[in-house]
């Protein structure tokens, strides 16, 4: 994907996919019952937890563009032990979904979360 446009009355606005991403990845670390994203190797099909911090952000998302023009992004992540991940995952798309489309202005059409491990905190 080359990067998602916008046409105003000033002209074109083009966001990169790794922008969406950072920010994506922002929203996600402060989410509750978020560990840290996961890192799947497509080869052997390893998956690497990845504390969130500013370095590993980006990692375990994919930002696609839809047919329809809106976004489709999807999360690789670890959720805590103890909690519902069913929770977990809908505050996780509800606060992507508002905070991607307020921040960009782009329309999310679609969020896909996978559940790659459960790790237990300390």
């Amino acid at each position: 994907m080359k990067g998602s446009s916008m046409d105003t009355y000033l002209g074109n606005v083009i966001i990169d996919p790794n922008v969406v991403r950072q920010y994506a990845g922002t929203v996600a670390n402060e989410c509750f019952g978020i560990v840290g994203m996961a890192n799947v190797n497509v080869q052997d099909g390893l998956v690497k937890l990845l504390k969130l911090n500013s370095a590993n952000l980006c990692r375990g998302i994919k930002v696609n563009l839809l047919k329809d023009g809106r976004l489709g992004l999807i999360f690789h992540v670890v959720v805590s032990y103890g909690v519902s991940i069913r929770a977990v995952t809908d505050n996780l798309v509800n606060n992507v979904k508002y905070k991607v489309e307020e921040f960009t202005g782009l329309e999310i059409g679609k969020i896909d979360v996978y559940v790659e491990d459960v790790k237990v905190i300390d």
